[in-house]
């Protein structure tokens, strides 16, 4: 079975398990997103959510952020991983979204990857879900799927990014991204299966017998 054959199957398989799949993370407007997205780096998504709850009826703007300070972020946020440099880029990031982009978070690549704690997978997500530009964040569970997929065996997101925007059409990576994410928490688990159990995995390879050993990003 060729790339864009399991390519159709994986888009129609998924369409139907996930029509509209919400974006995981807790937000009211693109600042308390982009915010978000760079809380749950090395953070699961439910854990991102359970502290924004009160630090966005706290801060829901990038005024009301700088003025809680980085101290007054770190109290809210001071359970997740790397707490202390995400208190500092928040700070940070909200300040810069005042001065340089008039309050309004910045709707290109350049731009949003300009402040600090944004890489390419947040800038993405931004992109794709705010101001709808289409783009293909991977994240952990998109790499790993992707290569018991054999959609790509890049040893980077980067290069993951690169030949899944190879394989799907444009018009599809927007919601795809986030199909592809639903479907490996909820089948494709980095523990439940190894790339001959999941029903996706099944399909596009029957006669596969062998584990698939992921490399990691």
């Amino acid at each position: 079975m060729r790339k864009t054959e399991r390519a159709k199957i994986i888009i129609k398989e998924l369409k139907k398990l996930y029509p509209s799949p919400p974006i995981p993370l807790d937000h009211s407007n693109s600042f308390t997103l982009l915010v978000a997205v760079v809380l749950s780096a090395q953070s699961t998504d439910k854990k991102v959510n359970e502290l924004t709850k009160d630090l966005f009826k706290a801060a829901d703007t990038p005024k009301k952020m700088v003025n809680l300070g980085i101290d007054g972020i770190y109290k809210f946020i001071k359970q997740l991983g790397l707490s202390n440099q995400k208190s500092k880029n928040i700070y940070q990031l909200s300040k810069l979204i005042i001065q340089k982009f008039d309050n309004e978070v910045p709707c290109t690549f350049e731009d949003l990857e300009s402040l600090p704690g944004v890489g390419h997978k947040t800038a993405s997500v931004v992109m794709s879900q705010v101001f709808k530009i289409p783009s293909f964040p991977v994240d952990t569970h998109i790499h790993r799927l992707s290569q018991r997929w054999g959609l790509s065996n890049g040893d980077s997101v980067i290069q993951t990014e690169k030949d899944l925007k190879k394989i799907f059409p444009i018009n599809e990576w927007n919601t795809l991204h986030l199909q592809i994410i639903f479907y490996g928490r909820e089948y494709c688990t980095a523990r439940g299966c190894d790339g001959t159990k999941c029903y996706l995995c099944r399909t596009l390879y029957p006669k596969r017998k062998n584990k698939i050993i992921c490399k990691k990003p």
